[in-house]
């Protein structure tokens, strides 16, 4: 019986520790979209220090430096934690840290790894920066049909940048190679991007 009511207390309280923590990330928005910086980074690292994913990318700030030093290896540290959890924006800000050396050491596997992960949640840059990994040969063979695979599926995910790498790399393929990449967007989209090449 005491167990029973142990675990109830504590189901009760983590009931209530979940709107307070949504608030308290709420209130770290409203610092920061009011320029107080280091208020919304004071309210988000206690959040992020409990594990609030939310909480860990936004202290990403550091890479920005908007109300704290800016600290790439910082900021790659909250993104990695971030995206440990599975958090898409998170998982693309750190594949470009590595893909550039931002805070941590250029490693193009590296950035790939996060980008595909990021990709696979049908994050639209992520898609994005991954066409133009295939496109430059970045830790993987230079590919055409697959950059603008993915280009394509990062512009009808909304991106114009991706829009505008479509194009590019289009101005290398032929139409056989332009037919086969469209084929091969569709099916990776109709396959939740399970199925991309």
């Amino acid at each position: 019986m005491i167990k029973l009511l142990r675990t109830t207390a504590f189901l009760l309280c983590t009931a209530v520790a979940v709107p307070a923590m949504a608030l308290d990330f709420h209130k770290g928005m409203e610092a920061f979209d009011a320029g107080d910086g280091a208020t919304a980074q004071q309210v988000w690292r206690l959040l992020a220090e409990q594990g609030d994913a939310r909480a860990q990318y936004s202290l990403g700030m550091y890479s920005t430096g908007f109300g704290v030093s800016k600290d790439y290896a910082e900021a790659a540290n909250w993104f990695r934690l971030a995206a440990e959890q599975g958090h898409a924006d998170a998982q693309h800000k750190l594949g470009f840290a590595y893909d550039f050396g931002f805070g941590v050491s250029k490693d193009y596997i590296e950035a790939l790894d996060w980008y595909r992960l990021a990709s696979g949640q049908g994050h639209a840059h992520a898609q994005h920066s991954l066409g133009l990994a295939y496109y430059l040969g970045k830790a993987v063979i230079k590919d055409y049909v697959i950059a603008y695979m993915w280009t394509n599926i990062s512009s009808a995910n909304g991106s114009a940048i991706g829009s505008a790498g479509r194009g590019v790399v289009e101005e290398s393929m032929t139409r056989e190679q332009i037919a086969e990449a469209q084929a091969l967007a569709r099916r990776c989209i109709a396959s939740d991007y399970q199925d991309c090449g």
